[in-house]
């Protein structure tokens, strides 16, 4: 159980929730409340995204166990800052459940800044900003979040889930949420997940971000 605490991170804390008899019937696994905000140069360019993820209650409950701290029920960000770092090395391989397009053109991240967790209201909150590659002013910007395995269910916090930071006044912005796919996943099952055949089911749910700048 320590070498899953402490070294392999987050989504691998997340594929070893399957084997768990309450949730191994069906996807999803892991459930996510996301706020994000879209940070703006001063002269129109888009350079990032600011992510904040809270993790539901049993997925915060199983990562945190073994974690020494001064105080009990208490974490510190100093106290989870490994837990974070491998957090972080992990969901690079599945590009941060961040999907970004200008103008239509796929536009690439670098390695995320300003990464931290904080343990507030019984729940992880992991925090981090991802700089796009490079950097960029379009007329149409799209921003999805989601996890193609629907393994992870994103969900968009209900009030002001998403922000514009410094973003030009001329720029409006549309927000797309998915509708419950609870009861699509439930009558594929698990075996459908794990033999690949759905692999992008997710994208059913995927929330949906654009940004008009004429």
């Amino acid at each position: 159980m320590s070498s899953l605490r402490y070294g392999i991170g987050l989504l691998t804390l997340m594929a070893a929730l399957l084997v768990a008899p309450l949730v191994a019937s069906a996807h999803p696994h892991v459930w996510v409340k996301a706020a994000s905000e879209l940070i703006y140069a001063p002269d129109g360019t888009v350079t990032g995204v600011r992510h904040t993820w809270t993790f539901d209650d049993m997925f915060s409950t199983y990562a945190l166990q073994g974690i020494e701290t001064k105080t009990k029920g208490v974490y510190t960000r100093e106290e989870l800052a490994p837990l974070a770092q491998t957090n972080v090395d992990s969901l690079k391989e599945f590009g941060f459940f961040s999907f970004a397009k200008a103008d239509g053109k796929k536009q690439k991240f670098n390695e995320p800044t300003d990464y931290y967790l904080e343990y507030k209201d019984a729940a992880l909150v992991l925090h981090f900003v991802l700089p796009f590659r490079t950097p960029f002013k379009s007329r149409q910007m799209q921003l999805e979040i989601f996890d193609p395995s629907y393994f992870v269910d994103f969900q968009l916090q209900d009030k002001d889930p998403i922000k514009l930071v410094n973003a030009p006044a001329a720029c409006t912005m549309a927000i797309e949420r998915p509708t419950d796919g609870s009861a699509a996943a439930k009558k594929l099952g698990e075996d459908n997940f794990l033999d690949g055949s759905n692999a992008n089911f997710g994208a059913m749910f995927a929330n949906k971000v654009t940004v008009n700048c004429p």
